[in-house]
């Protein structure tokens, strides 16, 4: 028997994490656990959505009474996949239904996807997809496919009762509020990540966000510049050169990324990065910022040699440590959170001379020496000079 008190215990739990900052998976996790305590026959749950992620196209959790949640999330050229396009979450989604229910262990009843035919062979008897839409300021362009998609399934020999069902049904709207504020609160913050940097979005969103706000740290500055962009540019004509840029950014933003650095700006075809010295001191940011280095050259040569480009990719790199101003500048109403100071601009003008710097290798070897010989932040690191 279900008691609709307490269901209501659990509708309660569900406004408090709305108005907190547990991630999706865990409330999904301990809603389905604790309708089970209230006798509600839940064997194994799906829930679904769309997300705006320059990666992933939707996430999905996946639970069962015996193993808990488990979270995946799909590329954007995964929506493709056969299992998704013979799902029937996805026949909801399509034919914008508000429900979708089989009585899987019925002699007369259609098993219409493959997804079904499976559940039945595993013993349950009763399978229920519930469509719940909200809105998602961010991605309007979905027309009207937002919100979440929540299968439920049984072992229960009877099925979901009426009972059962209508206490899923009440529940699941209200852990749809969770999930909106959930889901708004994470889409803010990736895009916060993807075009301000992991770093700088962390800042910004706790509150530096006035003209001026900062600090003074210290830091290892890379700075990376493309050579020969204008002829390239005018001989690949805009659409390819863009892709061309691309190419270029993933070996080198890529590689300061891999190793924990922070991308500030992509100035034209030049690449703008910072290694923040923390307390683990000079010598660990400056051999994360030699191993970008590294890594870039051998992106570098690696895209050169593939032979699937007709102009060969080379870039001049400089890294230099010392303090730098790191905060918002700009005009009050519209802002930018970089970096600035004397140490940023000693970056540039080492790259600058390295349009004419050969000496590739003993330049490196002295700013391996430097890294492993000095402590003293301030004084310039050499810079590098990349030819391919």
């Amino acid at each position: 028997m279900i008691d609709m008190q307490e269901i209501d215990g659990i509708e309660e739990w569900l406004i408090g994490q709305a108005l907190s900052t547990v991630s999706l998976p865990a409330i999904f996790d301990e809603m389905c656990q604790r309708l089970r305590q209230c006798h509600v026959p839940v064997d194994r749950a799906t829930v679904g959505w769309t997300t705006l992620h320059p990666l992933v196209e939707a996430e999905m959790v996946y639970w069962s009474a015996q193993k808990g949640a488990e979270h995946h999330r799909y590329g954007h050229h995964e929506e493709d996949e056969e299992e998704w396009l013979q799902s029937p979450m996805r026949a909801v989604l399509y034919n914008n239904e508000g429900m979708l229910r089989r009585k899987l262990q019925e002699t007369n009843q259609t098993l219409d996807f493959p997804l079904l035919r499976s559940l039945a062979s595993e013993g349950y008897s009763d399978y229920i997809v519930i469509s719940t839409p909200f809105e998602l300021p961010a991605l309007q362009e979905m027309q009207g496919r937002t919100g979440i998609l929540v299968s439920w399934s049984t072992r229960s020999e009877s099925g979901f009762s009426d009972d059962a069902l209508h206490a899923i049904s009440y529940l699941q709207k209200r852990f749809a509020l969770a999930a909106r504020a959930t889901l708004q609160a994470e889409i803010t913050q990736t895009i916060a990540d993807t075009y301000l940097g992991h770093i700088a979005s962390r800042k910004v969103l706790t509150g530096q966000i006035r003209h001026g706000d900062g600090e003074t740290i210290k830091a290892v500055i890379f700075y990376c510049d493309m050579r020969n962009s204008t002829a390239i540019a005018e001989s690949l004509g805009p659409r390819d050169y863009i892709s061309w840029l691309n190419t270029y950014f993933t070996a080198t933003a890529g590689a300061i990324l891999k190793h924990g650095g922070e991308i500030l700006d992509f100035i034209g075809d030049a690449v703008l990065a910072v290694f923040p010295i923390h307390n683990t001191g000079l010598e660990d940011a400056a051999r994360k910022a030699i191993e970008a280095t590294d890594d870039v050259r051998r992106n570098l040569a690696e895209v050169n040699h593939s032979g699937k480009h007709q102009t060969q990719l080379c870039a001049g790199m400089a890294l230099s440590v010392g303090e730098v101003m790191f905060g918002n500048i700009g005009v009050p109403d519209s802002l930018t959170f970089s970096v600035i100071g004397q140490t940023v601009h000693a970056a540039a003008r080492m790259e600058a001379l390295t349009k004419n710097h050969r000496d590739r290798h003993s330049h490196h070897e002295r700013y391996r020496r430097h890294c492993r010989q000095q402590s003293v932040i301030g004084r310039k690191l050499r810079a590098v000079r990349l030819l391919n």
